[in-house]
């Protein structure tokens, strides 16, 4: 997934091994991550996929079944595991995660620390930023969850960037070894202000927090304890819009306020200008028409981001 050892570099030229994590597309909404095994196959709809026709092949590459039909395969990357990976916990997507790592400040050679652990989405995520030199410490107080974050990072090849503790952060805290060593901190908790005084600790002079909350009573809980020790607090929903775009017959176009239309030329006209031909159309004009999706996402928590006061 990231370019730790040279010989496993990332690229969009780097073939594909035995043994090697690939995320197979089928759709938008229809990925999985499988492990590449000479000998072993892949059925689904399109039909049934040899693995071993795959090694050797470059990452996004279009291959096909014996029926003729095909997939993609695609890099396992931390955008595209958030989408295929294990739910053992509600996990954050790609709309927070990136705000999050912009507003935490997080570049190459970072320490991080974040509790909870979860599924690990926000934490491949990290991983990544924080490469080649940094380092993410996350905890989790549920030991089962823990291991299975273990395993993921490992299939993932993050173990090298990546340590994860099982520790009650809320009853404990961080470990006192981080004191003072540490860029930024991701709280994602049922009572995060309980943490934030450790937390605190645990930050280098002008460091950044994080908390993720998906309840309003919560934020203003934690504002209430940060405003002791940390400056500049804020608070953010994100709510992220997806829009639908598909070309439709202009006749067919309902009046909906909610839709926004381009006139196109017809199909056989595009096709025949593109050959000289200034025959008239046949067909009736087609649109270019948007609307917001029914199933988008809408609100999952709020993002409240502090800094550390320096009081030297």
């Amino acid at each position: 997934m990231l370019a730790i050892e040279p010989a496993k570099k990332l690229s969009f030229t780097r073939c594909i091994s035995d043994g090697d994590l690939v995320i197979v597309y089928e759709r938008h909404d229809n990925m999985r991550a499988v492990k590449v095994s000479e000998g072993s196959v892949l059925q689904n709809r399109f039909g049934v996929f040899k693995h071993s026709d795959w090694i050797g092949k470059p990452f996004g590459t279009k291959v096909f079944s014996n029926k003729g039909g095909f997939i993609y395969l695609l890099a396992p990357t931390p955008e595209l595991w958030t989408l295929v990976l294990s739910h053992r916990t509600q996990i954050l997507y790609l709309s927070d995660i990136s705000f999050v790592i912009m507003y935490l400040e997080i570049v190459p050679g970072c320490v991080v620390l974040e509790s909870g652990t979860g599924s690990g989405s926000l934490t491949t995520s990290l991983a990544r930023a924080v490469a080649p030199k940094g380092h993410v410490y996350t905890f989790d107080f549920h030991e089962q969850r823990a291991a299975s974050a273990r395993e993921d990072f490992e299939k993932t090849g993050l173990s090298s960037l990546i340590t994860v503790g099982v520790r009650d952060i809320q009853g404990e805290g961080f470990p006192n070894e981080f004191a003072s060593t540490v860029d930024s901190v991701f709280l994602d908790l049922p009572q995060p202000w309980l943490a934030i005084p450790s937390a605190g600790k645990m930050l280098k002079d002008d460091g950044v927090l994080c908390s993720f909350s998906p309840c309003i009573e919560q934020v203003q809980r934690v504002c209430e304890t940060l405003r002791e020790n940390f400056t500049d607090i804020r608070t953010f929903e994100i709510l992220l819009r997806a829009y639908d775009v598909r070309e439709a017959k202009l006749e067919g176009c309902q009046d909906d306020s909610s839709v926004s239309v381009v006139a196109l030329p017809s199909k056989k006209r595009r096709q025949r200008s593109s050959e000289g031909s200034n025959a008239q159309e046949t067909q009736g004009s087609s649109i270019a028409m948007a609307r917001p999706c029914a199933e988008a996402k809408g609100h999952t928590g709020y993002l409240t981001f502090a800094r550390l006061k320096c009081f030297s």
